[in-house]
């Protein structure tokens, strides 16, 4: 008989074999909710609601710092490269990076992932200090950390957009996880940073392998000791889930995903990243993993600087390689 998780995580072209059944993991059967990410990560971090779950990296750090009981598997669902992340106002006399010294920033959380990815990048790549502007959060810190006293951090009036602000000028620059209804809409204030960002992000990442993860897969703890046989068995299946995915996506002559130029955009990534484009396991993201310790501990988010191996269940540590068949 088959031992019964409940699992929120996303639906994405990776997890979708998980939901629909054509992947199912051994000895597991799961109930799959498809929530809001702020909803998955709310109620896991503080009330462990759920069996498992997909989860912000970020917090999911902080949270084995502070004695959450909490434990994941070297997957990792949702990654984007940032630098397109990035807004300024037109007007804040912002042209390039070292302009942003003295501005003021705003940005939805944080300890967010997507944040802490954007402040590492800007301080290692241009100098660019986490105490060298003035942030306006636009909600509640999950977690609770108490930042570093150098960092001059203020919240923005509930319900303000902040997008709104930028186009406003209320504040100078914006670091976000989505591109702000502002730009979306058009507004002649509001533009990148970066506005070459898809060039930034292919040298940044031959120069250091960085691939920023933004999300991973935790188990309750309590599951874990019980049956801990359940964290291979979970990473296993979704290792094979992406790799279901990617034989969809690579049959090109009748493309599964809605873009012209499916193909040359799938061996452009695998030039540059590998025949795993997305790759999960250790080894592959280990880059990525201690640049993310790095900036947390930099920036004042955990108390000590956890390594790679702490972070996932010891059964976990062995890559999964990608099957043959798989390559283009």
């Amino acid at each position: 008989m088959s031992l019964q998780l409940t699992i929120a995580c996303g639906d994405y072209d990776r997890t979708h074999p998980l939901i629909d059944g054509s992947i199912r993991p051994e000895g597991l059967e799961l109930n799959w909710l498809v929530l809001p990410h702020l909803e998955i990560w709310t109620r896991m971090l503080n009330y462990y609601d759920f069996d498992a779950s997909e989860i912000s990296l970020s917090s999911y750090l902080i949270a084995r710092t502070i004695g959450k009981p909490l434990t994941a598997i070297p997957v990792f669902p949702a990654r984007a490269f940032r630098h397109s992340y990035i807004f300024i106002n037109t007007k804040s006399g912002i042209r390039e990076p070292k302009d942003l010294m003295g501005k003021r920033v705003g940005l939805a959380e944080f300890q967010q992932t997507a944040t802490v990815w954007v402040r590492g990048t800007l301080q290692h790549e241009y100098g660019v200090k986490p105490n060298q502007v003035d942030w306006v959060q636009g909600r509640a810190d999950r977690l609770g950390r108490a930042l570093p006293s150098d960092i001059r951090l203020t919240q923005a009036p509930p319900g303000t957009e902040l997008g709104d602000l930028l186009d406003k000028g209320e504040i100078d620059f914006l670091m976000t996880a989505n591109n702000p209804l502002s730009f979306r809409r058009g507004s002649p204030n509001v533009k990148r940073l970066f506005p070459n960002y898809m060039e930034l992000e292919k040298d940044y990442y031959r120069r250091t392998k960085i691939y920023p993860i933004m999300h991973t897969v935790v188990i309750r703890r309590a599951i874990y000791d019980r049956d801990p046989w359940v964290a291979l068995s979970l990473y296993k299946a979704f290792v094979r889930a992406k790799e279901y995915s990617f034989r969809l996506l690579l049959e090109t002559g009748s493309p599964k995903a809605s873009f012209a130029w499916l193909q040359p955009m799938i061996e452009q990534e695998q030039a540059i990243i590998g025949k795993d484009w997305y790759p999960y396991g250790i080894e592959a993201n280990r880059p990525t993993i201690e640049a993310l310790l790095q900036y947390t501990t930099e920036h004042g988010l955990s108390d000590r600087r956890l390594s790679v191996e702490e972070l996932f269940a010891p059964s976990t540590l062995r890559d999964i390689p990608l099957s043959e068949g798989q390559h283009v």
